[in-house]
């Protein structure tokens, strides 16, 4: 009996052994794990501008339809005129667009002459036809543009047709004034050698004639277009202009070349 009492007991202290054991946390508990920082993004800063690159990318704009006035440094004339001669220019105002001076007074313009015809003999009067092609501003920068004539004040009667063409003058008075004369002198001749009023009328009659001939084997006045001779132009296209070299606080200076006096039309006097 005390055998089997004690097998008992030794069990049960085995049994409340393993509940006590079984109760123990099986070690100290692990702290969590921190979570994942993720980094903020960095703030978004806007780039300055930079005043230099932006005047590097800026276009100034002469709009189509600018009227310049020039001053001619080159004589032209029909006598010797012929196509793809240079014709040099200055312009004489400057060209302001939204309170900017673009185009200074002073400014180089180059062109070429595209045509040249002399006057003919009987009828016809001389004829250039100019297209300018290039300017060259005070600080060197150069442009290319297109441009036409629209009217030229050469001291004479010349005009300049929608194409800008510069027409010469006629000298019809010149021409009647040539037949007068040598009508009344063949007409006094004539008295002289008749006696007669016969012979006046013979020799109006032959100087008449005279006269007409003079007038048909010679040329018409040739056009000339004398140094200092103003030149209004307008652009039939934009001109784009480079921001950063444009910017001119002067509004330049012109030559100052004396304009061609006015002059009447004078017939050539050579039959050729």
């Amino acid at each position: 009996m005390v055998v089997k009492w004690t097998a008992l007991v030794f069990v049960g202290l085995l049994a409340g052994g393993t509940g006590l054991c079984a109760q123990q946390p099986a070690g100290p508990t692990q702290p969590p794990a921190p979570a994942p920082v993720t980094p903020a993004a960095p703030a978004q800063v806007s780039p300055v501008p930079d005043p230099a690159s932006k005047a590097a990318q800026e276009k100034l704009l002469v709009p189509s339809g600018t009227r310049l006035p020039l001053i001619l440094h080159n004589a032209v004339t029909t006598r010797n005129a012929k196509p793809g001669d240079p014709v040099y220019l200055e312009t004489l105002f400057p060209v302001a667009i939204d309170g900017r001076i673009l185009i200074p007074a002073g400014s180089y313009v180059q062109g070429e002459i595209l045509e040249a015809k002399r006057p003919g003999k009987v009828k016809g009067t001389g004829e250039i036809r100019i297209r300018l092609n290039m300017m060259i501003l005070p600080n060197g920068y150069t442009v290319d543009f297109n441009a036409v004539p629209t009217n030229a004040g050469t001291g004479g009667n010349e005009s300049t047709d929608k194409e800008g063409k510069i027409h010469g003058d006629t000298d019809k008075a010149d021409d009647a004034g040539t037949i007068l004369k040598t009508t009344a002198a063949g007409a006094g001749i004539g008295a002289i050698a008749g006696q007669s009023a016969k012979g006046a009328g013979i020799g109006a009659g032959a100087g008449a004639a005279a006269g007409l001939a003079a007038v048909l084997l010679t040329r018409g006045p040739e056009l000339e277009l004398p140094r200092g001779t103003t030149v209004d132009i307008i652009l039939d296209r934009p001109v784009y202009l480079d921001g950063s070299r444009v910017n001119f606080t002067d509004p330049g200076h012109a030559s100052s070349l004396p304009g061609p006096p006015n002059r009447e039309p004078t017939r050539s006097r050579q039959p050729f």
